[in-house]
């Protein structure tokens, strides 16, 4: 991830300067986000590279062009569903 990319999506945790190594927090943005059933593959938009996961996993859709994959005991953790 390039330190332009990085910094549009995470906030700096006080004492950490934004820029310097330390905390930071994922800004909230909405997200698609699928529990997958079973192992799966996804490709990327790329063609080439591609994504693997388990059972449970969760497949994420950033919505700019990026996806993701979160196991299921991080996506608890991590990430608040809405209707």
């Amino acid at each position: 991830v390039t330190r332009d990319r990085f910094l549009k999506k995470y906030d700096a945790v006080a004492p950490t300067v934004c820029g310097q190594d330390g905390i930071y927090r994922s800004r909230p943005r909405s997200l698609q986000a699928l529990k997958m059933a079973g192992r799966f593959c996804v490709r990327l938009p790329d063609g080439v590279s591609k994504l693997t996961g388990s059972n449970g996993d969760w497949l994420i859709d950033y919505g700019d062009g990026s996806l993701g994959i979160v196991a299921a005991r991080v996506f608890v953790d991590s990430y608040e569903i809405r209707a």
